[in-house]
C-alpha cells in the first residue's frame, strides 16, 4: 500500500489553504448565480467569476471545504449559509453626501414641502433603501436638520421618521451604531460635522438627536414590505445596477406605489427608470423624479 510522504521541513496544506486555491468552475459559478438570482434578484455575469471566488473562499474556509461543488451543495440545503452567501456577494460601498446634487435638491425642493407637512400636523416618512452602513441616511438627516439647533426644531416638533434598510445584517448594525472613522466623515460639510457628530474613541458618532430619527432594519427588497404608510422621499441609489431589467422594472414600480403623491424618488447616477415607473414619474433633476399629484 502506498503512503503519501511529506518532505522534511514542510507541512501538509490545511483546508484554509486549499479553499483559497479551490477552482471556481463555470458549472459552480452558474449554480451560485442562479441562487443569487432566486434569493436577491442579483444578476451575476460570468465576468464576475474572480470576484465571486475571492468573496466566497472565506466561506469555504469557515466550513472546512476544499471544493466549490461541495459549497454549492451546502448552500442548497442550508438556509443560514445561503443567507451568508448572499451577504458575502453584496456590495456595500458608499460615503457621506455621495452624488451631492441629490442633497442640494432635497434641501431646496423637498425640505420646504416636508416642513409644510409637519406644520399641518402630518407625518413625514423617508426611506433609504439599500442603505449600506448608513452614510446616506445620516446625510439625509443632516440636510433635514440644518446646521443649528433652531433649524432642527421642526424635527423635534413633528412626526418625522427615517427608515434605513439593507439585506446585510452587519451593515444594518453599523447604521444603528452611527459610528464612523475620521476619514469617512471628511465629506460632511464642516457646519454639519461640528453640529451633528461627537468625537468618540477612534472616530465620530452621530448624535442621539439624529440617530433617534432613524430606524434600521434588515430587508430584502424583493420580499414583502412591512411598511403601510406612504413615503414622501425614497432614496435607492446604486442598488439597481446589480439587477436585470425585469427586476429593476418590478422594484421601481413598487417604489412608485409606495410613494405619496408629490413624493420624490432619488436613484443612482448610472441608473434609469424603466417599465411602468418611467411612464408615471416625472423627472425634476438629474436622476430625481416626482410622483405626480398634489402632496397630501
Amino acid at each position: 500500500m502506498k503512503h503519501s510522504v511529506i518532505p522534511v521541513g514542510t507541512e501538509a496544506p490545511d483546508s484554509s489553504a486549499l479553499a483559497a486555491t479551490a477552482e471556481l468552475g463555470l458549472t459552480e459559478f452558474r449554480a451560485i448565480a442562479a441562487i443569487m438570482q432566486e434569493e436577491a434578484r442579483i444578476h451575476l455575469v460570468e465576468s464576475k467569476v474572480t470576484l465571486v471566488h475571492s468573496r466566497l473562499s472565506r466561506r469555504l474556509r469557515e466550513h472546512g471545504l476544499t471544493r466549490f461543488a461541495d459549497y454549492v451543495a451546502l448552500v442548497r440545503q442550508d438556509p443560514v449559509e445561503r443567507e451568508a452567501m448572499v451577504v458575502a456577494l453584496t456590495t456595500n460601498h458608499t460615503h457621506f453626501f455621495r452624488e451631492n446634487h441629490h442633497f442640494d435638491h432635497l434641501r431646496q425642493a423637498a425640505l420646504p414641502l416636508l416642513q409644510g407637512r409637519v406644520r399641518l400636523g402630518r407625518p413625514v416618512r423617508i426611506w433609504s433603501a439599500g442603505c449600506s452602513s448608513g452614510e446616506e441616511v445620516y446625510s439625509i438627516a443632516m440636510c433635514l436638520a440644518g446646521d443649528a439647533q433652531a433649524s432642527a426644531s421642526w424635527l423635534r416638533n413633528g412626526d418625522v421618521k427615517l427608515l434605513a434598510t439593507d439585506i446585510a445584517p452587519h451593515v444594518v448594525e453599523a447604521v444603528s451604531r452611527g459610528h464612523y472613522s475620521a476619514s469617512t466623515v471628511e465629506p460632511i460639510p464642516p457646519s454639519y460635522r461640528s453640529r451633528w457628530l461627537r468625537n468618540e474613541g477612534d472616530g465620530h458618532t452621530v448624535v442621539d438627536e439624529l440617530r433617534s430619527l432613524v430606524t434600521a432594519r434588515v430587508l430584502n427588497l424583493f420580499d414583502a414590505w412591512p411598511m403601510r404608510q406612504k413615503y414622501d422621499v425614497i432614496f435607492c441609489r446604486n442598488v439597481m445596477i446589480y439587477f436585470d431589467d425585469a427586476a429593476k422594472a418590478e422594484l421601481e414600480a413598487r417604489f412608485v406605489d409606495m410613494l405619496a403623491p408629490g413624493g420624490f424618488l432619488y436613484i443612482g447616477h448610472s441608473e434609469r427608470l424603466i417599465g411602468p415607473a418611467a411612464a408615471v414619474m416625472e423627472p425634476v433633476g438629474q436622476t430625481i423624479y416626482v410622483k405626480p399629484g398634489a402632496a397630501q
